[in-house]
């Protein structure tokens, strides 16, 4: 004979697991409404509104990974799921956002060079679905699309006023096509989801992550910016670093060949 604790027991145990597969789904949906709703403010003109819900998306689609990992709630619907809603999120958004903002002077152009965004943010999410599991996890191949369009909505969150003459829009094309073909391309951007946060590191990591939110906190716009072209400098910047180191011991060992 079961005992009754034991059913309710049993069952609150189920319900705590159902609602615990609930959460990165649930995380991934609120990435799927950030996109949504950006598309929407967009479309009202209201660039300053819309810009910062692509990082907010940002930080959904973040946590939701996490969450998955760390509860074991890993599927076949999530990986799905989530891939389809940073479609909408840090594919289509950004490209309506940053045409509306400054490439409806360019006409048939303008929306040509949304469409590339689009295009570029498909295949790099679909690549990273082939790729995963394989591969160094410390680096991505090709800018992630969340990075991509954060390029794109911390610009336009800095300077949300629109531009509306070709020549002074012209700058633009090159803040849609750069991320678009880094995003395709097999340049190495670092990975931070290696990082352990179990290590005696992971102080040094929280009080950086504190440090950088408070800046946010203190000037949104600035530092918003700076973040983002910093990690899309940082991968050549690295990679510099990476070709100066392989041409030193060249260089030293030079000398002692001529002898």
């Amino acid at each position: 004979m079961v005992h009754p604790r034991r059913r309710r027991s049993d069952m609150v145990s189920r319900r705590f697991r159902r609602g615990v597969y609930l959460v990165p789904g649930l995380m991934t949906l609120g990435n799927l409404f950030c996109g949504y709703a950006c598309i929407v403010y967009t479309v009202r003109g209201e660039f300053a509104t819309a810009a910062p819900f692509i990082g907010i998306a940002f930080i959904l689609d973040g946590l939701d990974g996490r969450i998955a990992r760390m509860t074991g709630t890993e599927g076949a619907f999530g990986v799905e799921f989530d891939s389809l809603a940073d479609m909408v999120s840090f594919g289509l958004a950004p490209a309506i956002l940053a045409y509306q903002w400054g490439l409806t002077s360019f006409g048939r152009w303008g929306w040509a060079a949304g469409f590339i965004f689009v295009t570029a943010a498909a295949m790099r999410l679909a690549r990273f679905n082939i790729q995963a599991g394989s591969g160094d996890k410390r680096y991505f191949a090709g800018m992630p699309s969340p990075a991509a369009a954060g390029v794109v909505a911390a610009t336009i969150f800095a300077y949300p006023a629109g531009l509306r003459e070709t020549s002074g829009a012209a700058p633009v094309m090159a803040l849609v096509l750069v991320p678009a073909f880094l995003m395709v391309s097999t340049i190495r951007f670092r990975s931070f989801k290696s990082i352990d946060l179990q290590s005696p590191r992971s102080y040094t990591v929280l009080l950086a992550v504190a440090l950088v939110i408070a800046a946010i906190f203190a000037h949104p716009a600035g530092v918003l910016v700076i973040l983002a072209y910093s990690y899309l400098a940082s991968a050549f910047i690295e990679m510099a670093t990476h070709r100066l180191r392989r041409r030193r011991p060249e260089v030293a060992a030079t000398p002692a060949e001529q002898e």
